[in-house]
């Protein structure tokens, strides 16, 4: 009875393994679409809204949820907490600060670390064409995660289940 007992854990916990790799690939994909979302938001705000930026980044931050919306909520809190910080550090600041929580690669962050180092410096119309820029560039990156989900998410699923079998097998 115990050996059942042990066995049935080794093979639900290798299953949820595989299962929580599995999400990772599902979610980048909706992260990044939440992210172009959000650049999309900031380029209404800041063309159109005729806010600051601080309360462009607020706003955003408030409208999309989870882990990219703290992206914005952050950066904004660093430009109204620090006066003498250029906005480029304090994006950098709510990126580094935000990122491990995402599970997006070092492909989207170099996009919005780009996208960082021109924000707040020039005119409605440069800001606008950069984000629009980093929205292209996003949606490239949403394509190459999609076709990565597609290709090892059913994989991640079925090695947990094969592991834990395998496991099962070898203790006993």
């Amino acid at each position: 009875m115990l050996k059942l007992i042990g066995a049935s854990i080794i093979l639900f916990s290798a299953t949820m393994m595989g299962f929580q790799a599995a999400k990772m690939y599902a979610n980048r994909p909706k992260e990044i679409r939440r992210l172009g979302v959000a650049l999309q938001l900031l380029e209404t705000e800041i063309c159109y809204g005729s806010t600051t930026l601080a309360l462009a980044l607020q706003h955003v931050g408030k409208r999309v949820q989870d882990e990219i919306g703290s992206i914005f909520v952050q950066t904004a809190e660093y430009l109204t907490r620090y006066d003498g910080l250029s906005t480029m550090d304090c994006w950098e600041m709510g990126i580094e600060k935000t990122w491990p929580k995402t599970t997006m690669k070092q492909a989207e962050k170099e996009i919005l670390l780009h996208l960082g180092k021109v924000l707040g410096k020039s005119d409605k119309l440069d800001q606008q064409k950069h984000i629009r820029l980093a929205i292209l560039n996003l949606q490239k990156e949403e394509e190459d995660a999609r076709a990565e989900q597609q290709k090892y998410e059913k994989m991640c699923k079925s090695l947990g289940v094969l592991s834990g079998i395998l496991a099962v097998i070898l203790m006993y």
